[in-house]
């Protein structure tokens, strides 16, 4: 089935597919400032999805079906896996070669793992690809997300995460927690689960920027993935 008629039919048809309006990519950090709920709404009406009917974890398959047993394994397998085919095939012959280094990936894949069961049993449906270059502010004032080819079941942090990596400097987390007093939405291990997600996609995304020799994309990566337990520290 098409993902984009298997997202549609998941959610009860709640998914706008084509939306209308500007894209959030272009937003300044002042207006975000004026409309962030909007994205938190978004990514909670998405976790709301009933996924109790979809066994696994991690991003859908061809066949839109979660193929771990645990987010661990899912986690584990994209950030340490040796694929035998496709982009990834031998991918571990970058240390030395590219910007990415070994010492470092695998220091911050073992943070990601230390925080993981923070993570487990966090069954939500999850974009998974909310960079803001992939979603739409409406003529409504609501957020949607234009691109569900890697979405699948994880902690909804993770979308959370892939905001803040982004655009570090929009304070993703830190509005999140206040957003969450103020609704009463209890999310329990905040800080951990947060930290597990955003260490797993924050080095998973530096391995792909390393790839294709973006320096600067690296730099700032770094920057960011250094920051995180200090930010959190301060919530």
């Amino acid at each position: 089935m098409n993902r984009d008629i298997f997202i549609r039919n998941l959610t009860k048809e709640k998914i706008e597919m084509s939306p209308k309006g500007r894209s959030a990519n272009e937003l300044s950090p002042e207006e975000f400032e004026k409309c962030y709920e909007s994205f938190f709404d978004m990514i909670f009406e998405i976790a709301d999805t009933d996924v109790s009917e979809i066994e696994g974890y991690g991003e859908f398959d061809e066949n839109n079906k979660a193929p771990f047993e645990s987010l661990e394994a899912f986690i584990k397998d994209d950030m340490l896996g040796d694929p035998t085919e496709g982009y990834w095939k031998n991918w571990k012959e970058m240390f030395g070669t590219t910007f990415l280094k070994e010492d470092y990936y695998n220091e911050i894949a073992s943070k990601t793992l230390h925080y993981a069961p923070f993570c487990e049993d966090k069954r939500f449906l999850a974009n998974n690809n909310t960079f803001f270059c992939n979603m739409i502010v409406g003529e409504d004032g609501k957020t949607y997300c234009t691109d569900w080819g890697r979405a699948g079941i994880m902690d909804y942090m993770m979308d959370f995460a892939i905001l803040d990596l982004n655009k570090p400097y929009l304070l993703v987390p830190e509005k999140l927690f206040e957003y969450a007093k103020k609704r009463n939405i209890e999310i329990p291990d905040f800080k951990e689960r947060f930290l597990c997600m955003a260490y797993y996609k924050g080095i998973v995304t530096l391995r792909w920027h390393a790839s294709i020799d973006d320096l600067e994309s690296c730099e700032s990566i770094v920057k960011s993935i250094n920051a995180l337990e200090e930010r959190m520290n301060r919530l």
